[in-house]
């Protein structure tokens, strides 16, 4: 396989690599010219943008799906309770005393999105790795299509609940066959894979954050969408949109997404290889750590604790905040629960400004903290909101909550070798799996718990969590500028101390002279 064949299949970006240690593809130069060959999409036309589209059409679909099962929830339950309170003009006032029927319509709301979020997540758990480790070997488009396939299959469950108006627990059979798929997660997964299979270490961060824009912007479409489409039509048209959106997700990373990996069709998925892969990983720190020691695979354990604690912060206070809005004093019908949510997604494009600003006088890891510090203001303001305006007030002061997430997976991307990014991503994604479950479990079973003496109680124990991972990461940019500072001034003071005054190093010319005399 020539030049030109190879610049007809691969991305321009992997071809760019000038060393076998940038690029994941670069390790399959010593195969053999049919094995080296990456799968060809269908579609010949080559699109501007490569997993961009299929992380958009994803999380659209998740960002429509989520608060209106949700308000769903609320509804049925609400209807079997005999419930209309949120039709009742005393529902804004929030000095008399709390209305019992409303706190256990609130509670068992809050359980029913923590079994549906424990069917899917703890599924995913096991599948995710799974996934994640085999895409390493066979590449990362069946990891964008299978999981899209299986949340098309979870939102016709929920549309066949909806028309046949069946039991809401018939929402487990639709997370469970998600979840055996891989989830959102799995995408995720693939995506910042390929996206790390395709730049070089000082572009990655702010690719990531491009794909984390990606998230927020369709999300923030979603959210206005699906709030004004359900107070005008109900239920079950959004979720049609629902299921179209992962089966164009799906049909475009078939036709249009250009393979980063060399494939090895003798790859098996059912093996426990994959399990051994991510244990390698973080039982030695993978083949990076020769040069960094125990130090190095302590900073690459350390950042996925801080990876962990944000996600669960954020996945957790996340569902909360529709029940928050739907019960007293707030009150919010559909449209404001959706700008609300909208508001909320806006974040993750003023983050990705916030993080290309800042990235010019700071260093990635302040501006992870930085971006901490806005997320612990906006929570605090919401544990005491009681009016509309404080809520949207809280959601305007998170504008950079996300400027985190980006900084995180570059910074464990950075720490393996080319050759391991798969497999890191794979436990990335196994970590953001157990985020949903830690988050859902952990919030929806505190928030019904706390509702007699503090309502917005979870958002302010968020806000205190997160400055546990605020606190490991300035420590770590520390201890890194003060090795870097010794390691250079080692260096520089080493020459000196071998020299005494008045000599000097022998030179190869000199040498050369020398022997040519003898």
């Amino acid at each position: 396989m020539d030049d030109s064949d190879t610049a007809a299949i691969l991305p321009a970006d992997a071809l760019d690599a000038t060393s076998a240690g940038e690029k994941a593809i670069g390790e399959a130069e010593v195969t053999s010219p049919e094995e080296a060959r990456p799968a060809r999409p269908p579609w010949r036309c080559r699109p501007p943008v490569s997993v961009e589209p299929v992380l958009f059409l994803s999380m659209f679909s998740l960002a429509l799906q989520a608060p209106l099962s949700t308000q769903y929830l609320w509804d049925r339950v609400s209807e079997d309770l005999g419930y209309n309170g949120s039709k009742r003009s005393e529902c804004g006032n929030g000095s008399g005393p709390a209305d019992p029927l409303q706190t256990e319509v609130e509670t068992l709301t809050a359980h029913w999105n923590l079994y549906i979020s424990l069917a899917g997540f703890s599924v995913g758990l096991l599948v995710v790795p799974l996934l994640g480790s085999w895409s390493d070997l066979v590449g990362r488009r069946p990891v964008l299509i299978i999981p899209n396939l299986g949340l098309a299959i979870q939102a016709v469950v929920y549309l066949v609940v909806m028309y046949l108006k069946l039991p809401v627990a018939y929402f487990l059979v639709g997370r469970l066959l998600s979840g055996l798929s891989g989830d959102f997660n799995a995408i995720l997964g693939g995506c910042f894979a390929y996206v790390a299979d395709t730049s070089d270490t000082r572009s990655r961060t702010f690719r990531v954050a491009i794909l984390e824009a990606c998230l927020g912007l369709s999300g923030m479409l979603a959210s206005i969408i699906g709030g004004q489409w359900r107070r005008a039509q109900g239920y079950i048209n959004p979720f049609w949109l629902v299921l179209a959106t992962n089966l164009a997700s799906a049909l475009y990373a078939y036709l249009f997404v250009r393979e980063s990996v060399v494939p090895d069709p003798s790859a098996r998925l059912l093996t426990s290889r994959h399990y051994k892969a991510v244990w390698h990983l973080f039982s030695t720190g993978g083949s990076a750590a020769e040069a960094g020691g125990k130090f190095h695979r302590c900073k690459l354990w350390l950042y996925t604790l801080c990876f962990f604690v944000v996600v669960s912060v954020h996945m957790g206070c996340r569902e909360l905040y529709v029940l928050y809005e739907l019960s007293s004093p707030l009150c919010w019908g559909p449209a404001l629960i959706g700008y609300g949510s909208a508001a909320q997604h806006l974040a993750y494009l003023t983050s990705l400004l916030g993080l290309k600003v800042m990235q010019r006088c700071l260093e990635d890891s302040w501006v992870a903290v930085v971006g901490l510090a806005s997320n612990v203001i906006g929570l605090v303001v919401f544990s005491v909101a009681d009016t509309t305006q404080l809520m949207f007030t809280g959601y305007g002061l998170c504008f950079l909550f996300v400027a985190a997430t980006p900084v995180l997976r570059s910074k464990l991307s950075k720490l393996v070798g080319p050759s391991e990014q798969g497999v890191l991503f794979a436990c990335v994604a196994c970590v953001e799996s157990l985020c949903f479950l830690v988050g859902s479990g952990l919030f929806n079973s505190l928030y019904p718990a706390t509702l007699h003496f503090m309502k917005g109680f979870p958002f302010l124990l968020a806000a205190i969590i997160l400055f546990i991972p605020a606190g490991i990461i300035g420590t770590l940019q520390c201890l890194d500028q003060r090795r870097d500072h010794r390691d250079s001034t080692s260096q520089s003071s080493g020459p000196q101390a071998t020299c005494t005054p008045g000599s000097h190093p022998p030179s190869p010319m000199r040498e050369e002279e020398l022997q040519n005399r003898l």
